[in-house]
């Protein structure tokens, strides 16, 4: 009898601990399954379903905030979720917004930027006079630095750079660097050259330009697009920009994308002030923004859209908008899920282009797409980012929320 109470004992304690994992695991995925934040339009009735068994509790002191929300309402609540109606899960924070209408582009754009001091991509040897290699900044200067003064002279293109040392003759340089969000000051001494300068040795870059495409603009001539950060390639860092412009851009080549081998767009920028259509602002995670600059001879009119928000987006059909053709067209693609987590900003929709003619042309999502719109059941959802290296039918894309 005891042996078997015992067993019984065992058996319990093993469904306790299994109770315990299973109740840990559901919090978790409730938590990705449940937004951190939902948009709701004033005078709006809204009813979501997360396909999770959780309950809400309003944790202030109205009842309504999802039945009837009006431009009198406060403009955020919270509200707390519950897993059967018992445990914690998550706050979601409800704002309330009044909707919202933009032109949605799709059109390839020319991005030029400077850079805010000169960009650091690496170190390198320098041959002095006698013939040895040395590397004068190695462990001083880092890849990803802006060098933005040297001995107090303010220096924002290579040029500079390269006349402030030789002009302190060998002297010893003080380097006013921005590391990051930190400003420091870096010394050390440069090395004559057998070419007769002074060199620190250092690769650097003052300027960076790419095709990407227009997401949307306003009435107010206001504009975003790319979805994500304009990167520099070598140090993989967001570029710190001192002045940027987007131009009209001719796309004069596509490189289809394999499995293992992203496509790309080949463009030809058109500089100048006849061709220029906007200034880049704000360079962000989230994509670039700016103002456009009335010179819209270049600019392709765009349809005008209502902005939905990632709680209304549902798997299913949907359309991109791109001119990766040469004008503007709709294709057709599917939104295989949607992720609520908010770990990766911007890859809240993955998608799976279906429609032939887009196959055909770039063999799915290629380089230089980023920004292209994604609209579904007549409202503008998002804007592709990402491409899947080993498979390029399918791609990315931030929530449009993040973009306005």
């Amino acid at each position: 009898m005891k042996k078997i109470s015992a067993y019984y004992r065992i058996i319990q304690n093993f469904t306790c601990m299994g109770f315990f994992f299973t109740l840990i695991f559901a919090v978790k995925s409730f938590e990705n399954a449940v937004p951190d934040e939902i948009y709701v339009r004033a005078g709006e009735t809204v009813s979501y379903d997360f396909d999770v068994p959780v309950s809400v509790v309003l944790k202030q002191d109205s009842t309504e905030v999802f039945e009837y929300l009006t431009k009198d309402s406060p403009l955020t609540y919270c509200v707390n979720c519950r897993l059967f109606g018992i445990f914690p899960v998550k706050d979601i924070t409800v704002m309330l917004v009044e909707p919202e209408t933009v032109y949605a582009s799709g059109m390839p754009v020319g991005i030029y930027a400077k850079t805010k001091g000169v960009l650091v991509i690496g170190n390198g040897e320098v041959e002095r006079v006698d013939g040895r290699e040395v590397k004068p900044s190695e462990n001083l200067v880092k890849s990803g630095d802006y060098i933005v003064s040297v001995n107090g002279m303010a220096v924002s293109e290579k040029e500079d750079l390269a006349a402030a040392v030789n002009e302190a003759g060998g002297g010893k340089d003080i380097l006013g660097i921005m590391r990051g969000e930190e400003y420091i000051e870096v010394s050390l001494d440069p090395v004559k050259s057998v070419s007769g300068k002074y060199m620190l040795g250092v690769w650097v870059r003052d300027d960076l330009a790419g095709v990407g495409t227009l997401t949307y603009y306003k009435a107010d001539g206001t504009y975003a697009a790319l979805g994500h950060a304009v990167s520099d390639s070598d140090t993989g860092t967001i570029m710190s920009m001192a002045e940027g412009y987007l131009y009209h851009t001719d796309i004069v080549g596509i490189k289809k994308g394999k499995s293992g081998t992203p496509g790309e767009l080949s463009g030809i920028i058109q500089y100048g002030d006849s061709t220029r259509i906007g200034s880049i602002m704000q360079n962000t995670g989230l994509g670039i923004h700016g103002v456009l600059n009335g010179n819209l001879k270049w600019l392709e009119t765009g349809e005008c859209y209502e902005v939905r928000y990632k709680q209304d987006i549902r798997t299913g059909s949907a359309f991109i908008v791109s001119s990766v053709s040469g004008e503007s067209k709709k294709y057709e693609v599917m939104v295989e899920s949607v992720d609520y987590s908010g770990k990766e900003e911007n890859k809240g929709i993955l998608i799976r282009v279906t429609d032939p003619e887009l196959l055909e042309l770039t063999g799915g999502i290629v380089q230089g797409m980023s920004g292209s719109p994604i609209i579904q059941d007549g409202k503008l959802i998002g804007a592709v980012t990402h491409v899947l290296v080993n498979d390029p039918t399918r791609g990315y894309g931030i929530f449009i929320e993040k973009m306005l």
